[in-house]
């Protein structure tokens, strides 16, 4: 059995795409959302393909003590307290995988469930929710995974359930691209735009562009590797970001597509009055900044917005508003 822990929208939609190629799974959420399980489980993607099963559901860790493999989908916030439930309820053969944004959940997994095995994974896309019960997802990519014999299980359910994933030996490059790519997400919540529409302003793009290359100025002087995820290096994405409209609505194409009606998860993190992950995204930033004693002032001022947007502060910036608050 694989379980799923924490199932919002990525687990979700993970889960079931892993049923549909015919994978035991369980799904422990919260109960709002597992309620709305109760009639099946709608996947759904850009290509057109779809699927509706029912995956077993709970509320209660303790289900997920049969499983052989459990997908640790939660907030970043929130990984060590899934890690020490989980570790009163898990085998310990049991595998465990951190299906989560940032570069430390894995590490933080393994400190609290002593003795499992603990690999990180990297989700590239993103879901959105259609309506109870009903995931889809917006845009393209491969999960990666920590390129580790534990992994097998994961990987072959991915393969059944057509979903593509790439065995990686440098997994914390990976997440670091990642993480590079997610420092959209502060922007987009910002924007109050869905995402292609969002992107498809040069405004709003500068604003990323500059965020990213002081991010990736910091993690070449810290001597970090950052993996090549899509077309474009990532070293040269900023570049991208800042050609005009036009071109960029060309190019932008060939790098990844893009649901017009996707939004960022720190969007929904906004809508639904819950904490963001600014920590763990431009929040990593500046502590790697902190530490090499640099500055990081386009990353500094996002975390501050994001923050004041959590306590109730302006969050429908314009890309001119965004880029006077950031100096630029």
């Amino acid at each position: 059995m694989i379980a799923i822990f924490g199932a919002g929208a990525i687990g979700c939609w993970v889960g079931g795409q892993l049923a549909a190629g015919g994978a035991d799974v369980l799904l422990v959420g919260r109960a709002r959302v597992m309620d709305e399980l109760a009639g099946g489980l709608h996947v759904s993607e850009l290509g057109g393909r779809e699927a509706r099963v029912t995956p077993k559901v709970t509320i209660d860790p303790k289900d997920a003590a049969a499983a052989q493999l459990v997908l640790v989908t939660v907030k970043s916030a929130q990984t060590a307290e899934a890690g020490a439930t989980l570790a009163a309820v898990l085998p310990p053969d049991a595998v465990v995988v951190s299906l989560q944004n940032g570069v430390r959940n894995a590490d933080v997994l393994r400190a609290t469930l002593p003795g499992r095995r603990t690999l990180a994974a990297m989700v590239p896309f993103n879901v959105v929710r259609r309506g109870p019960g009903s995931y889809h997802r917006a845009s393209g990519g491969a999960l990666r995974i920590d390129d580790d014999p534990a992994a097998a299980i994961l990987i072959d359910a991915c393969r059944a359930g057509g979903l593509p994933i790439e065995p990686r030996r440098d997994m914390l490059a990976v997440q670091w691209a990642k993480l590079v790519m997610n420092l959209n997400n502060a922007i987009n919540a910002l924007s109050g735009q869905p995402l292609a529409a969002e992107l498809a302003d040069r405004g709003f793009r500068r604003c990323l562009a500059a965020a990213q290359r002081e991010a990736l100025g910091l993690l070449a002087l810290a001597k970090q590797d950052v993996a090549k995820l899509t077309a474009i290096p990532p070293r040269w994405m900023p570049r991208l970001l800042e050609v005009p409209d036009r071109v960029f609505k060309l190019l932008a194409a060939r790098v990844v597509a893009i649901d017009p009606h996707a939004r960022s998860s720190m969007w929904d993190d906004f809508e639904a009055k819950r904490a963001t992950e600014i920590d763990y995204l431009q929040g990593e930033v500046v502590t790697l900044a902190e530490r090499l004693g640099k500055p990081a002032p386009i990353n500094r001022t996002l975390v501050r917005l994001v923050r004041e947007a959590e306590a109730g502060g302006k969050r429908d910036f314009t890309a001119g508003e965004l880029r006077a608050a950031l100096g630029l």
